[in-house]
């Protein structure tokens, strides 16, 4: 039969969807659903809503579901809060998830998108509010790439400037901390609606996870507490950097950065790797043919 012939069979591998696209596809779902429950035939939807919005008030009643189910609600109002949100996760995660993998970068998320809230409680507990959208998980995942790419050039929206990520990051941080400082620690409303406090707890997280976990492979291997090398000032003297190739890495680090680099070759391909990664696979291979 025809069904038996080798050319004929459906046994090849399929492109899965990227959890990126499931992460954009469910903001977007979700926010067509916020207004159709808050149009004025909806009858009681707008409570609903109310119900996954992270406000002071409900974490009170211990509401903690909703320092997660707020970042799928956005402005009805404000066409531009989730188009931010969708460019800036697509700008961001189409670079990033490939590096970290995909369970890794929700779970990279999910994280950034807690502490953001955790740090919007904090600061308005007394003054109280709402807080909504998913800008704390935008911030966060900038701070991971730049972490990872510090001087990865990028264009500035349709102006012909192309700026490092190290210096957007650090002009987002700064923005955003002088938003805190003289207006959400006083409970006055920031200009354009923004949430520094989220923000800056999701740029926080982002920190958190590249500095001891990412870039020393587990929190058993951060020893000190320092800031990253782009943002320390630059001495007379300075040292060629380390080949990543030459270092000794644990077998478990290894490990983890074979798997992530064989689900990237399963979905793109060995064509996408970069350099280094080719390095890996060459460093697990003679380890391999030792034993």
């Amino acid at each position: 039969m025809s069904s038996a012939r080798d050319y004929m069979r459906d046994d090849y591998p399929r492109r899965t969807t990227t959890t990126l696209v499931w992460l954009v596809a469910t903001i977007c779902a979700a926010f067509v659903l916020q207004l159709v429950l808050l149009a004025p035939w909806s009858g009681s939807g707008a409570t609903l809503i109310n119900q996954l919005a992270l406000t002071i008030s409900g974490l009170k009643e211990w509401h903690l579901w909703t320092l997660a189910t707020h970042s799928l609600l956005h402005s009805t109002g404000n066409p531009f809060h989730i188009l931010f949100t969708i460019l800036g996760l697509v700008f961001v995660g189409r670079e990033l998830e490939p590096m970290l993998g995909s369970r890794r970068f929700l779970a990279v998320y999910a994280a950034i998108i807690l502490l953001g809230g955790l740090a919007w409680a904090a600061v308005n507990w007394r003054h109280g509010g709402e807080h909504i959208g998913a800008g704390a998980g935008v911030f966060g995942l900038l701070v991971v790439l730049a972490g990872i790419h510090p001087n990865l050039e990028m264009s500035v929206f349709f102006f012909p400037v192309s700026v490092r990520l190290k210096h957007i990051v650090i002009a987002v941080a700064g923005l955003n901390l002088l938003g805190l400082l003289f207006y959400e620690f006083f409970g006055a409303g920031v200009p354009l609606g923004l949430t520094p406090s989220a923000h800056l707890g999701g740029m926080l997280a982002g920190w958190i996870y590249f500095r001891f976990i990412h870039a020393r492979a587990g929190w058993d291997r951060a020893a000190v507490f320092s800031l990253p090398g782009w943002l320390r000032f630059s001495s007379d003297k300075k040292t060629a950097p380390t080949p990543v190739y030459g270092r000794r890495r644990p077998p478990a680090a290894l490990r983890a950065d074979v798997d992530r680099i064989l689900d990237k070759i399963n979905s793109q391909g060995f064509g996408s790797l970069s350099d280094e990664e080719k390095r890996t696979l060459d460093e697990a291979k003679d380890l391999l043919s030792k034993h």
